[in-house]
């Protein structure tokens, strides 16, 4: 990196910093400042002033928010999951305060990654970024799917951190305290008793992120891709990032039964138990490492989450609760064309029920609404006497239905019924 004022190229992080160009005149830039010139242009700044940030070390990040703060922010917006969220809450918590004492030498805290294990639409990917939205962090989404080691097609697993990079508006101090949400973890598991090509590629892939997420300083190429000694480099140091992996874990409940029972599941014994395990948070290190994680992989990780499968009530609560529920953003959107979007209770349980049968959690809640306001929403825009609109579940036919109302009240259309024969 070269530093902005005497224009010198440093290679080591320890030797130049990033700081916000906005604070110079520069917004939405980057500007570096070797050791030197960092001196130079604090002389004379007053501890009182707002420039004195520029003298901060990373011990002195400003962190108040204890776990049970975060907890109820992360409630605001996440719907059950409490269990969850209780572990992130003091994952998060004691990860910053970790940052903030690392210049106490007499016991090294070891980093706080963290594991979320749950079926697809339990709210894994939702609940990473809901916590970096509420800690003001940058905050990027990798698939682990995308990742192999050098030597394979695909990603280096460095392009994770080009991403943060990116999110964090180029500013290298603020990448290096943010999160990392590695989704489709589970993918990279060296499945199977005998050696494969998969088995390999998995392995190699868990060994190429041991580092990353122990905390490092990783050379990123500045351009992504693969790496080659003409490219630019960041350095990025990993060891203050955040990162939490997501997983379906398909597959998983059946070991976790198999370790507790004390015996093996037989086909006589998965037809007539259904297991429950994965659900009641009984999820441990033996349980990943049985799936096929190695164990350095599993031991940099500190906390293992299991999210539990949304219920009727839960997606119900989805639909209505949030700060930015579902409904509450598309009666945005109908605000936006003058006109008041109102659903019966009837209405909101059908479409609770119908993604309850889809089996795909709360991301099947957004494309039934969606397929259901379809119609509705094409015609409003061009429809300047429609003021309301109402969604009703029409028992006869078991289905929602949309009335549109006039100013005065006068029904001027229904969609979703089928015209009589």
């Amino acid at each position: 990196m070269q530093c902005t004022l005497c224009n010198k190229i440093y290679e080591s992080p320890d030797e130049i910093r990033a700081f916000p160009g906005e604070r110079f005149g520069y917004p939405k830039v980057s500007l570096y400042f070797c050791i030197n010139c960092f001196d130079y242009i604090n002389t004379g700044f007053d501890s009182n002033s707002e420039e004195f940030y520029l003298t901060k070390s990373k011990d002195e990040i400003t962190f108040s928010k204890t776990p049970k703060e975060i907890f109820n922010l992360l409630s605001e917006y996440v719907i059950g999951q409490n269990h969850a969220k209780k572990v992130l809450s003091v994952a998060v918590y004691n990860h910053y305060k970790r940052l903030m004492s690392e210049d106490d030498k007499d016991v090294e805290i070891q980093k706080s990654n963290i594991l979320l294990v749950g079926s697809t639409g339990s709210g894994k990917t939702y609940l990473a970024q809901t916590l970096s939205r509420i800690l003001d962090v940058p905050f990027s989404i990798s698939d682990a799917t995308s990742l192999t080691e050098a030597g394979y097609v695909g990603e280096d697993v460095e392009n994770i951190l080009l991403s943060l990079y990116q999110a964090s508006d180029g500013d290298i101090e603020r990448t290096q305290k943010g999160i990392i949400y590695i989704d489709e973890i589970d993918k990279i598991a060296k499945k199977g008793a005998n050696p494969s090509l998969t088995k390999e590629l998995g392995e190699g892939t868990q060994q190429s992120l041991l580092k990353i997420l122990e905390g490092t300083v990783v050379n990123v190429p500045r351009k992504g891709g693969r790496k080659h000694p003409e490219q630019d480099f960041l350095q990025i140091d990993t060891t203050g990032i955040l990162f939490i992996l997501g997983g379906a874990f398909e597959g998983l409940d059946f070991l976790i039964d198999q370790r507790i029972n004390n015996k093996s599941i037989g086909f006589e014994n998965i037809s007539t138990k259904k297991s429950t395990s994965l659900i009641d948070g009984k999820v441990d290190t033996e349980d990943i490492l049985n799936f096929g994680f190695i164990p350095e992989f599993v031991g940099r990780i500190a906390s293992i989450v299991s999210l539990k499968e949304l219920t009727h009530s839960d997606l119900l609560k989805i639909l209505k609760e949030p700060k930015n529920s579902l409904i509450n953003q598309y009666q945005k959107l109908f605000t936006l064309d003058d006109v008041e979007l109102i659903f019966d209770d009837l209405a909101l349980d059908h479409v609770a029920k119908e993604a309850l049968d889809e089996k795909n959690g709360a991301r099947a809640l957004k494309s039934i609404l969606e397929k259901l306001l379809l119609d509705v929403m094409f015609e409003i825009p061009t429809s300047n006497n429609v003021s309301k609109c109402y969604v009703k579940f029409d028992s006869k036919n078991n289905k929602n239905v949309i009335e549109l109302t006039s100013e005065n009240g006068d029904l001027l259309k229904v969609i979703g019924l089928k015209e009589a024969a």
